[in-house]
């Protein structure tokens, strides 16, 4: 599919979309409630598989970017990170093989009551990954973060989605016991790797389109790296501020889809 034919006002609409959705996901995970909605919004006569193929060829840019930002400054262990993101796409693979036999209707209370459990829990508990635990991370942690949080939230990612980066950050803080904005670093060098995945799927399909991604990739990669220096520079609170906005968002948006299901 070629460039679809859309209005100038539009494109600076998708842009601007893009390089938020860059700065979120860079900060916290989550870019995808605002940028999906706003393609779907925006591209109405565009096929939804080329959304989301398009989606991905943009995101991929602006994660990658604030991974590098992060990887500068932030004690990220990489062959760590890599492992779970290998995990994670072979989970999503998984996943995406038995979407088709899950009701979304039925996830989406689950998944509401587990972020807000979630949201409860950052409350409640003001110092969760304000600092980063002493000592080394052991190898049973490290095998725990590899299945649990590679698989399962790959699984996750694959069967449903909405909040995946949220949950790899919180994930990775319980885990490992990172702290938040290191917890980040890792969740964007995971990204990569699913992203990766996925779009070499949705390229061998040719449901990518190219030109537009292109133009919006650049949006959310300067978005990204903004996100990564901010976090790097405002520290771990400012990441729990963000990440708790973004918790209460993605039930906002799992509410209404329930609703309007």
């Amino acid at each position: 599919m070629i460039m679809p034919d859309i209005s100038l006002t539009m494109l600076v609409v998708l842009c601007l979309a893009a390089g938020a959705a860059g700065w979120i996901d860079a900060v916290v995970g989550g870019g995808g409630l605002l940028l999906l909605p706003a393609m779907l919004l925006g591209l109405p006569h565009v096929p939804a598989a080329h959304i989301l193929g398009t989606n991905k060829a943009v995101a991929i840019v602006g994660t990658s970017g604030a991974a590098v930002t992060y990887l500068r400054k932030a004690p990220v262990e990489v062959r760590t990170a890599v492992r779970i993101g290998l995990a994670a796409l072979a989970g999503s693979m998984a996943g995406a093989f038995f979407a088709a036999g899950i009701s979304s209707e039925v996830l989406r209370p689950v998944i509401m009551v587990v972020l807000l459990g979630v949201a409860a829990f950052v409350l409640l508990r003001p110092s969760f990954g304000g600092t980063r635990a002493g000592g080394p991370v052991t190898r049973a942690r490290t095998v725990t973060a590899i299945v649990l949080v590679g698989g399962g939230i790959g699984f996750y990612d694959g069967l449903f989605g909405p909040g995946t980066g949220t949950f790899l950050v919180l994930a990775l803080t319980a885990v490992l016991h990172l702290d938040l904005v290191t917890a980040s670093a890792t969740a964007k060098i995971v990204n990569v790797c699913t992203n990766g995945g996925a779009l070499a799927m949705f390229a061998y399909q040719g449901t990518v389109l190219w030109q537009l991604a292109a133009l919006m990739a650049v949006f959310n990669l300067a978005g990204g790296m903004i996100g990564a220096r901010m976090a790097l520079r405002k520290g771990s609170e400012f990441v729990r501020g963000v990440l708790l906005v973004v918790v209460f968002s993605l039930v906002a948006k799992l509410a209404f889809d329930q609703w309007t299901a």
